[in-house]
């Protein structure tokens, strides 16, 4: 089932904000490391979108608050083959 085109766009709303204000910093050295690696601008935001995704999903299954660690261990095991 593929996400609403609002989800979607909120999720790469978050990408965008986290890359602007350089907070998560991991966030922004997961973009430059995949891209570094030969992954597209877009290829790459989608990628960091999926673990947002990913944290999120935790977030309301657990109905705890954002894990910053859980998060940066999503984003150092990018690019993961689902």
């Amino acid at each position: 089932m593929e996400p609403r085109p609002q989800i979607t766009e909120a999720i790469f709303e978050v990408v965008e904000n986290q890359l602007s204000a350089g907070d998560p910093p991991e966030t922004k050295s997961t973009y430059e490391r995949l891209v570094g690696i030969g992954y597209s601008d877009l290829d790459a935001r989608k990628l960091l979108a999926d673990a947002v995704l990913t944290e999120l999903n935790e977030v309301m299954r657990q109905r705890k608050p954002f894990n910053r660690k859980r998060f940066g261990r999503e984003l150092r095991h990018l690019p993961k083959l689902n």
